[in-house]
């Protein structure tokens, strides 16, 4: 009995040592991951990369831990760690993009080029950001599609953040005949911006002749108006530039083409009395 004891004792004290390793390491990890919480929290940093970064802290040191405790075992927690680092590069290779996409959402957590609730455009798509993953972006489309979009093809790319700033400039373009008197023309363009609801003062919009087009005159009208007014704006400023031109009779071209008919199909136009025309014609 006494040798059993003597043979049991010491496995027995290790498995102690084990059980009392691995409660403390719990209870560091626990703590630690909480700390950095509290730290970020304190920086301002968005919630997302909060939770993240303070169960990184957290699974980092309950794996060193936990592998320290091994030693108490006698193995050789050197060769454990190669092996445990030979698993997670295999396991890397083989979610190469899903990772990818992961370390594209931390990217985007820290730097933050837009937030919930802004309007963006990237990877092809336009929309209101209703969810920031660690490994998606979630948009809904003006339409009111729901659109994932995988953080790597977000960062990889060009990201327009179309309300970040408080202010938008508004671009309406009009054509109009070359009888028209440019002055004129100008000034009537000018107080229909002036007399738009939500179009601010300062800056004051302008009237901008563009080119000089193959049927038109063509201008650019732009006011500056609040982000979130944007469209209204646009709506409203088209309506009263049609409606400005149409009171001053000023005329609004549209493409068109002069058709040409030499002297033989004309010949046989006269000649035809119609009928044969347009038999000629079908």
């Amino acid at each position: 009995m006494s040798e059993f004891m003597e043979t049991v004792q010491p496995f027995l004290i290790s498995v102690l040592l084990f059980i009392v390793g691995i409660v403390l390491t719990w209870i560091a990890g626990s703590w630690a991951g909480s700390l950095t919480q509290r730290a970020l929290a304190k920086g301002k940093v968005d919630i997302a990369l909060q939770r993240f970064l303070g169960k990184i802290v957290r699974w980092l040191i309950l794996v060193a831990g936990t592998i320290s405790c091994l030693g108490i075992f006698g193995i050789q927690t050197a060769s454990f760690a190669a092996i445990l680092g030979a698993i997670g590069f295999a396991i890397g290779m083989a979610l190469k993009g899903t990772l990818g996409n992961f370390a594209s959402g931390v990217m985007l957590l820290i730097f933050r080029p837009f937030k919930v609730d802004d309007v963006v455009s990237m990877a092809g798509v336009t929309g209101k950001v209703v969810e920031i993953d660690i490994y998606a972006t979630v948009l809904t489309t003006p339409d009111n599609r729901r659109i994932i979009v995988p953080n790597g093809a977000v960062f990889s790319g060009t990201i327009e953040n179309l309300t970040f700033n408080k202010t938008r400039r508004v671009d309406v373009g009009v054509g109009t005949d070359y009888a028209a008197d440019l002055q004129k023309v100008r000034s009537t363009l000018l107080n229909a911006a002036t007399e738009t609801k939500w179009v601010q003062s300062d800056p004051a919009p302008v009237v901008v002749l563009l080119d000089l087009g193959a049927s038109s005159i063509n201008w650019s009208v732009r006011a500056w108006t609040e982000t979130d007014k944007y469209w209204d704006v646009k709506d409203e400023l088209t309506k009263n530039i049609k409606n400005a031109l149409d009171k001053e009779k000023v005329g609004i071209p549209f493409p068109q083409m002069d058709l040409h008919i030499n002297s033989s199909m004309k010949n046989f136009l006269e000649r035809s009395n119609g009928k044969e025309s347009e038999d000629y014609l079908s």
